[in-house]
Formats: structure tokens, C-alpha cells, sequence
């Protein structure tokens, strides 16, 4: 039998015959050339920078080049000439976009930040290097860094990504990415005219590159925000999977460096995944709340007292406990605001939670209980910069296991998704109380509901998807949802009065959010219910009703 026959099973590795082939991958970045004209090969920023695969001549060669181009010149229309600290996780394609992004970057007189010993570096990283070397400068002031993230995140292996963290630490606002989104199409448009460019070899050498060890400034401050004496001294055993992402030997070093039990189960660093099982349809994806992506950990789950995985630029956190398994992100979010509001002090009375509006409706209630203000806003992590860095936000999350929290003392850590510090963030909840998180969330359901919580996807065509992204609350003719009255329709974020791209459905025990995917051809509908799994279902299935009917009631 064929072997590219044999459909994948998930939760079980891809047998070889399934897997990218690499040389073919990085022959397809420098050898294919995007036809601008081809809306699929453009540059287009989502709410995480351009991703794309080169097969599909998403994400290649010219792309890189034109982005990193249009980068350098929107710095210098904002007065950003400080340096530009680059990272890279451990993709097939990001060492090669790395040398494309190098030569442009070196060509335009960048002071540019590679890592030292070209150490694969995770994107929280990337935003705390940013942050300590702007702290105390003025928003105009010179000498301002900012940053490139090279990474599709958790995508599979054929993927590639490429975002820009800009002076304030986190992911460019809309304003930002338009325009070099702009700028980079035009140039592709123009045949890469206008583009700077220098051999690699001479880019590592010029007197403009330099090299930072992101590995050994992060770890030593991580000391700030997670209380590591409380971990060692409670003996808490833990057990880590870093899903061959960029983090991978930043474990070690924690461990060494502040004495923890901890064990790294799986250092391997393979560009095909070849060691990941298959997740839900059968692709390779280096998600952490995915109970297939993590089956090798959770397999070992009992040996340690907690155990957590990152994605590949360890970004976003996985939390598997003793008592329950895998937690869901939305549980995991709930218990960390929790704990946290009432184990800093040093934070702010006023210090509030912010979370986006698809993730649950548990932490609403957690944060009232704790007397802390709630800013609910749209989906993007863009949205918390501002509160992190002046310390009015103390916690933020979103429901696809990203999170960040401020420093021990109140101040700002990282102004992007950080996966490193709310995994130890479970070993510091599991030594400071005795439980590990998995029990802790059962106590919260006791006082305020067990909600149950979904994410369905429905086909939708890019006019449909346009339509979602404009609609307005009159155009939702239902007045009930699962038998309760509807009580809001919200198409802003009550947190900011920004536009959600989308609608949001509450009603009495439940409600559901709709919004179009950035990428794919179809529209997510988030879903969540206090009365359990057939109330869940039952709003599913009106909401997509709610949503086909809204859709199909516009002109096209």
C-alpha cells in the first residue's frame, strides 16, 4: 500500500511519506515569485502578521524582502532609529526569511539585534528586549527600538510568518501594518525596485549588526514576575514539552538558574515536526491547548506535579495538571486572574483584567467577584498594549491560550503574548496553594457555574466574510436565543468602543460571537453556555442560523 494513501490518525505522528518535504520548501521560497496581482500571493498583515506558505506563494523570498523594505522606511518616517531586535523560531522558513530580512535591514543602515549564537528566540523575548532598552525614553525620543518576529506561530511546518513589534513592545496597531502592508505591495507590484539590498555575508559583518543574548536578559528578569522561591522551596515537580518551538533551550537555563525541579521531556528540533502527533484534522500543528498536539505530554502527566508545552514561538501556553489533564485556555485564564489579583500587592487598587470578547464569561465573573474593573475588547493582542505599558492592566487574555501579566511589582513585562510565564505561573499557583490549577478551577465552578464552551467554523465566501466584518445590530432579527431573550448585540467592544469585525449575541446563561477568519474562506462562531453541553449545542445552531440569515438579508 502507498503510504500517501494512509489517512493520518490524530494524536499519532505523520508517518514520513506525510511529512514537508523541506528541500522543496526552501527551494519554493527563493524560486517562486508572487503575482501581486493574485490577491492569495499579496502581502496582507492579519491580526498577526503576514503568514503564508511558500508552495502556495504566500510566503517567499520577494515577500520578505518588500515587508522588511517597507519596515525600514516606515521607522523612518516615525523617527524610530534606535535598534531593531529580530527573532526567529523554528520554522523551515524562518532561517531563510532571517537571511533575507538581514541583508535588506543591513542595506538600510539598521542597527539590527541578532541573537547570540544565532539561538532561536521566542517572541515574549523579542517584546522585553524592546522594553528594556526603551524604558525611560520619551514616545519621541531617539534612540527608540523596535522588532521583527519571524514566525507563523503555531501553523504547520510549511508555514512561514512575519510580524512587527514597534517601539511600545507589542503587535503594530492597524495604522502601523496598513501601511507597510501598502508599501510592501507596491514594491512587489514594482519588481522589488526600491529595495535595499546587500550580500548576506557582508550584512553579518557590517559595522551595523550586532549581536544580543535575548536567552540570558530574559531568564535573569523572569525572577520579577513569577515568585521562584515558592516553586523551589514547595519542591514543586514539573514537567515541560516545548513542542520543538523557539523556547527550547530557554527551559534548561530556567531551571539552572533558579533552582526548580524541572524537566525538559522533549529538546528535539526537527523543521518537519517529524515528533508531533497529528492534531484534530490530521495536520501538524504546534498548539498548546490542542489535547492532540500535546498527547506526548500528557502522557507523562503523571510524573510531575504540573506540566506545560508552549507553540513554536512560545507565545501561547498549554497547562496539563495532575487532578484534570490538559486545562482548556478559557479554565487556565480564569484560575491565573484568580490567583494573581489576590497574591500581588504591589499591584494597583485600580489594576484591571482584560480579556477579548470571545474568550469565556467566567472571568467576567471571576473579575467581579475580586472587585476589578473588566475591559472586554476585540479579538488581537494589540488591544492590551497601551494598558500593560502604563500598569493600568494587570492580567490579559484571550481564549487561544495567549496571555501576559505585569511584573511582581506592578510594572510592565512584555506588551505581547508571553507563553513562558503563565506556564511557571501554574507551578507558582501549585506551590503558593497546595492544588494544582485543574483543582482550582473546579472551585470556581462551584461558585459561579460550570460554563461549557465552543468554536465552530461554517463556510463563507470573501464577499460573505466582508458582509460579517460590517454588520450591525439591526440586522440580527431574533429576539431570543435557546429560549432567553437576547440581551445585547454588540458589533464594538464594550472594553474600548472598537469595531469587533464581527457580532457578538448575549443572552440570559450563554451567548455566541461570530467573526470572519483572516485567512481561510470561512467564519468562526464562538460559542459559550452556563446551562450545559445541549444548551451549547442548541445556541450553536441558532447562531449560525442568526448569522446565515444576517448574511443572506445584505445586499452583495
Amino acid at each position: 500500500m502507498n503510504l500517501q494513501s494512509i489517512p493520518p490518525v490524530p494524536g499519532q505522528p505523520l508517518p514520513a511519506a506525510l511529512r514537508v518535504n523541506l528541500p522543496r520548501l526552501v527551494t519554493a521560497y527563493y524560486a517562486l515569485r508572487p503575482d501581486p496581482q493574485v490577491a492569495a500571493q499579496r502581502v496582507a498583515f492579519g491580526t498577526s502578521g503576514h503568514r503564508g506558505s511558500a508552495f502556495a506563494t504566500a510566503f517567499n523570498e520577494w515577500h520578505v524582502l518588500a515587508i522588511t523594505q517597507a519596515i525600514c522606511q516606515y521607522r523612518a518616517l516615525q523617527g524610530i532609529d534606535g535598534p531593531l531586535f529580530l527573532g526567529i523560531d523554528t520554522h523551515a522558513l524562518s532561517e531563510p526569511a532571517r537571511s533575507s530580512a538581514v541583508e535588506v535591514l543591513a542595506a538600510n543602515g539598521v542597527a539590527l539585534m541578532l541573537a547570540a549564537g544565532d539561538e532561536y528566540t521566542p517572541t515574549p523575548a523579542v517584546s522585553h528586549a524592546i522594553l528594556v532598552h526603551n524604558r525611560g525614553r520619551a514616545p519621541d525620543a531617539r534612540g527608540r527600538a523596535d522588532g521583527i518576529v519571524i514566525t507563523p506561530s503555531h501553523n504547520p511546518p510549511e508555514d512561514g510568518g512575519f510580524k512587527y513589534n514597534p517601539p511600545h513592545g507589542g503587535p503594530a496597531g492597524s495604522d502601523a501594518t496598513q501601511w507597510i502592508e501598502n508599501r510592501a505591495n507596491e514594491l512587489l507590484a514594482a519588481g522589488l525596485a526600491g529595495v535595499q539590498r546587500m550580500p548576506y555575508a557582508l550584512a553579518l559583518h557590517a559595522a551595523t549588526t550586532h549581536r544580543h543574548d535575548y536567552l540570558s536578559a530574559y531568564v535573569a528578569d523572569l525572577g520579577n514576575v513569577i515568585d521562584m522561591d515558592a516553586i523551589r522551596g514547595a519542591g514543586v515537580r514539573m514537567g515541560v514539552d516545548p513542542l520543538g518551538g523557539a523556547g527550547v533551550h530557554y527551559w534548561a537555563r530556567i531551571a539552572e538558574r533558579y533552582r526548580l525541579d524541572l524537566t525538559v521531556v522533549d529538546d528535539q528540533v526537527d523543521a518537519s515536526f517529524g515528533f508531533m502527533p497529528a492534531d484534530w484534522d490530521g495536520r501538524i500543528r504546534m498548539d498548546p491547548s490542542s489535547r492532540h498536539a500535546m498527547g506526548n505530554l500528557i502522557a507523562l502527566a503523571d510524573r510531575f506535579d504540573i506540566a506545560f508545552g508552549c507553540d513554536t514561538d512560545h507565545d501561547r501556553h498549554g497547562i496539563v495538571t495532575a487532578s484534570g489533564g490538559l486545562m482548556q485556555p478559557n479554565h487556565y485564564l480564569a484560575v491565573a486572574i484568580d490567583y494573581l489579583f489576590r497574591h500581588r500587592p504591589q499591584w494597583g487598587a485600580k489594576t484591571a483584567v482584560g480579556k477579548t470578547l470571545v474568550s469565556s464569561q467566567m472571568i467576567d465573573r471571576v473579575a467581579a467577584r475580586l472587585g476589578r474593573r473588566l475591559l472586554e475588547v476585540p479579538v488581537g493582542f494589540k488591544w492590551f498594549v497601551d494598558g500593560l505599558s502604563d500598569g493600568s492592566l494587570g492580567f490579559v487574555g484571550e481564549e487561544s491560550a495567549g496571555a501576559t501579566f505585569l511584573r511582581r511589582d506592578g510594572t510592565v513585562w512584555t506588551t505581547d503574548k508571553d507563553g513562558l510565564a503563565p506556564a511557571l505561573l501554574a507551578a507558582e499557583i501549585t506551590a503558593v496553594s497546595g492544588r494544582d490549577p485543574g483543582a482550582l478551577y473546579r472551585d470556581l465552578t462551584q461558585a459561579f457555574g460550570d460554563p461549557v464552551y465552543d468554536r465552530v467554523e461554517a463556510p463563507a465566501t470573501p464577499a460573505q466574510k466582508a458582509r460579517l466584518s460590517k454588520l450591525t445590530a439591526d440586522q440580527v432579527r431574533s429576539t431570543v436565543l435557546a429560549d432567553a431573550p437576547i440581551r445585547e448585540v454588540l458589533t464594538h467592544a464594550p472594553g474600548n468602543g472598537a469595531a469587533i469585525g464581527g457580532i457578538k449575541v448575549v443572552a440570559d446563561n450563554g451567548w455566541f460571537a461570530a467573526r470572519p477568519s483572516g485567512t481561510e474562506d470561512i467564519y468562526k462562531i464562538y460559542v459559550e453556555s452556563f446551562e450545559g453541553e445541549t444548551h451549547l449545542r442548541r445556541i450553536a445552531s441558532e447562531a449560525q442560523a442568526i448569522v446565515d440569515a444576517a448574511l443572506g438579508g445584505q445586499a452583495g
